[in-house]
């Protein structure tokens, strides 16, 4: 370690510090089935391990790596373990995971043309790869890999109010059912939205979107002198995986003149599989579209995508010229993606896609996820064969609630509200498995999500009977008080 002020090692102690990272990583791979998906910590216990003044002399090289790989890689959650059904699971895969290590490496940006040809070239090709997948047009089609799917929500927000709105939006207002992500209200207030422009829809008995009040709510604000101007739709919601009528609301859309925004961030990649692409019919409607490959596409973090209809509008949106980058504006096919989003230093996201698509194949992800939807399916099957537990919202796009309720057992709802809220926490203390609750008609219910290929039936069976252990346990100690 000769060079510490050039912030550089030996060629040598680069090479066996990097197979130790790789066969740490090859490990975790290979073994984290074996792993609980469970992390929990306290914050004194957290400050206990890492709280220490700036390092303002070095340490060995192992000796940092060894510390991380024995402190800060436990003690987080594996989102990639096949009990992690919470949330939205993020599968991830090796190749992607390597191709993410080689554009950190190299440090490629990739927000303009005359920095990396190549990346802004393969996210030219992946994104139109996704255009032809959902059916958007190709040749004036475009869009943008971001973070996540919040800030694909953003600029696409940003894109809608400049379009329709232009530099007035006092009098805008939007429209989402009360089942829409959180990004999205987020997305609305940080661009300058008042909470008095936006319209919570109700949603019917499947938590769809309920269009006949939706009609309702547009043709009130017309006639209060408002102007509707933006309608988000969801294709899978987080809670339920519901996808709302998306050709009933592009009908209205067009008919309205509004702007037709898709929030398939969670379900979007069902359309690679037949159930999911007939659920999801109407997507093609969409003037911008939310995905988000880092759940379903089985990407490792960071990586959400925007598509539009027209690429034009990312442009006209987000353009400037500062004089800083006179020099390196390319001509109207050399894409700079800083002019069509609000990052101008970005990382190398395509690669990773690129890499894995290339590597595994579409039939392959094709396969994955047709798994994923028909495993929840049978997860359905066997609750209602079933005289412990109840489904609440059936299997769909891969998720599934439902709640333990004996048939025997003569509960009333804040009973089974409680007993539910209880299995939960004690199967996450056990660290069995990462199974949270949410809440659907105000009851308190137990939510699996099941897009991780590597799950099986035995994971989710060795999972159900140490709930069903608990709920026992629980039932007991609650009669003897």
């Amino acid at each position: 370690m000769d060079n510490l002020h050039k912030l550089e090692l030996s060629k040598e102690e680069m090479r066996a510090y990097g197979y130790k990272v790789i066969d740490t990583l090859v490990d975790h791979f290979t073994t984290q089935n074996d792993k609980s998906p469970v992390a929990i910590a306290s914050r004194k216990e957290m400050d206990d391990i890492f709280q220490e003044d700036v390092p303002n002399l070095p340490s060995d090289p192992d000796q940092v790596l060894d510390f991380v790989t024995q402190h800060v890689l436990p003690n987080s959650n594996i989102v990639s373990h096949p009990k992690s059904y919470s949330f939205v699971p993020g599968p991830s895969n090796y190749v992607s995971v390597m191709a993410d290590t080689l554009a950190t490496g190299f440090n490629i940006f990739s927000g303009g043309w005359a920095a990396s040809p190549a990346a802004a070239e393969l996210e030219i090709v992946t994104m139109n790869w996704l255009l032809k997948l959902f059916k958007f047009p190709s040749k004036k089609g475009g869009g943008i890999f971001t973070s996540g799917g919040s800030m694909a929500n953003l600029t696409a927000l940003v894109t809608a109010r400049r379009q329709k709105c232009g530099d007035d939006f006092s009098k805008a207002v939007i429209y989402m059912s009360d089942q829409a992500h959180s990004s999205n209200v987020k997305a609305i207030r940080v661009i300058g939205f008042k909470k008095e422009q936006i319209r919570i829809i109700p949603t019917d008995g499947e938590f769809k979107m309920a269009l006949n009040k939706l009609k309702n709510a547009i043709s009130k604000d017309r006639l209060s002198g408002l102007q509707p101007f933006c309608i988000i739709a969801s294709a899978g919601t987080t809670n339920t995986g519901t996808v709302d009528p998306l050709e009933e609301i592009g009908v209205i859309c067009k008919k309205e003149k509004l702007w037709f925004h898709i929030d398939g961030a969670y379900g979007g990649a069902a359309m690679l599989s037949q159930k999911g692409s007939k659920a999801l019919k109407g997507i093609e409607k969409a003037d911008s579209l939310t995905i988000d490959p880092h759940k379903w596409l089985y990407q490792p973090y960071e990586m959400g995508c925007l598509l539009v209809r027209k690429s034009k509008w990312l442009h006209d949106t987000f353009v400037e010229k500062p004089e800083y980058l006179r020099d390196i504006e390319g001509n109207t096919s050399e894409i700079n993606f800083y002019d069509h989003g609000i990052q101008l230093t970005r990382r190398f996201r395509a690669l990773k896609f690129y890499m894995s698509l290339k590597t595994f194949g579409l039939e392959a992800f094709r396969k994955a996820v047709s798994y994923n939807i028909n495993i929840a399916e049978d997860v359905e099957t066997m609750l209602r064969k079933s005289s412990k537990w109840e489904v609440v919202s059936p299997a769909t796009l891969a998720i599934i609630n439902f709640r333990y309720n004996p048939i025997e057992l003569d509960l009333n709802d804040a009973q089974i509200d409680a007993l539910n809220q209880e299995i939960s926490k004690r199967i996450i203390q056990s660290k069995e498995s990462l199974l949270v609750t949410t809440v659907l008609n105000n009851q308190v219910v137990l939510r699996m999500c099941l897009i991780n290929p590597r799950t099986t039936m035995d994971h989710i069976m060795e999972t159900f009977t140490a709930c069903e252990k608990f709920a026992i346990l629980i039932l007991e100690e609650q009669s003897v008080k």
